[in-house]
């Protein structure tokens, strides 16, 4: 057999290799894409007549509540992200560089065990604990630490708390791949060489994790800013989140040009901040996804 034969099957068992991951893209996602970006272009003018317009992003721009709430949105998922970082490396460090190999296994188990069940399921779990007759507020009348009732829900603090409690996994699991990679004796050369515990942080073991840093935090800003059954069950009307918007112009108002126009909105605005994040961190995405 020819080299120039041997190289053609080469090439030919690649491209059936691709050819899977190619239409899976292909089909789930850049041609949704596309047709979701042909609704948002065009408005109806009568049944069943559209006309090209940009109509429906003016919309967005010209009524504050729209962009506000996005903006909101934006925010609150940041916050999510930084507390899903500062609660999440110290579990990755303990499972990456202190815990034994006979408990990284359930240590991870307990990490996955959340993911179990469905959004749905946990998000009625946290009602059960924060509502006005639920476990926490009963806990502390039974305390005597408070006299009547109190309701935790319906709160930015109850969206927070469930938010991170769904996405910390995937600021945990990145981490955790990139730590684990990472030569103890660097850490040893550190504290020989006169560092103390934050010094031997800031200056060795953050800089070697910032990949794992940043996909984690890409992540589960993306999941967070997409999220919708937590919001609006711990949040209740008070949640004000993008994703209640894009809803209810599809289902509530079945305006599919706004809900289109509004769900490529969020996409660029996620996307922008991403962006933003790796411009910031002098990180890029090909050396992230490489080194986690």
């Amino acid at each position: 057999m020819s080299a120039a034969t041997q190289k053609d099957i080469r090439r030919l068992s690649l491209y059936l290799l691709f050819a899977p991951f190619a239409l899976w893209i292909a089909l789930l996602i850049i041609l949704p894409h596309a047709g979701m970006l042909f609704i948002s272009l065009r408005e109806k003018v009568r049944p069943r007549v559209y006309e090209f317009s940009f109509s429906n992003y003016i919309d967005f721009f010209t009524e504050p509540i729209y962009w506000n709430t996005l903006l909101r949105t934006g925010s609150m998922s940041l916050l999510v992200t930084v507390l899903a970082l500062l609660l999440g490396f110290p579990i990755a460090y303990y499972i990456a560089k202190i815990a034994g190999k006979r408990s990284r296994g359930a240590l991870f188990l307990m990490c996955l065990i959340p993911l179990w069940v469905s959004d749905l399921i946990r998000a009625f779990g946290w009602i059960l604990l924060l509502r006005e007759t639920g476990v926490i507020s009963s806990s502390l009348q039974w305390a005597g630490i408070i006299g009547s009732p109190i309701e935790f829900l319906y709160n930015d603090a109850a969206v927070i708390m469930g938010l991170v409690y769904t996405v910390i996994l995937f600021m945990i699991v990145p981490l955790v791949s990139t730590l684990d990679g990472m030569d103890n004796s660097m850490i040893e050369a550190g504290y020989n060489l006169g560092g103390n515990g934050p010094t031997v942080l800031r200056r060795i073991i953050i800089p070697y994790a910032m990949p794992g840093i940043v996909a984690g935090c890409i992540v589960v800003f993306m999941l967070t800013a997409g999220s919708y059954l937590t919001p609006i069950l711990l949040g209740g009307k008070n949640s004000s989140w993008f994703t209640e918007q894009i809803y209810d112009q599809f289902i509530t108002r079945y305006n599919w040009e706004a809900g289109a126009a509004f769900g490529f909105l969020l996409l660029a605005f996620t996307s922008l901040v991403v962006w933003l994040g790796l411009k910031f961190s002098g990180q890029t995405l090909n050396s992230t996804v490489a080194d986690t």
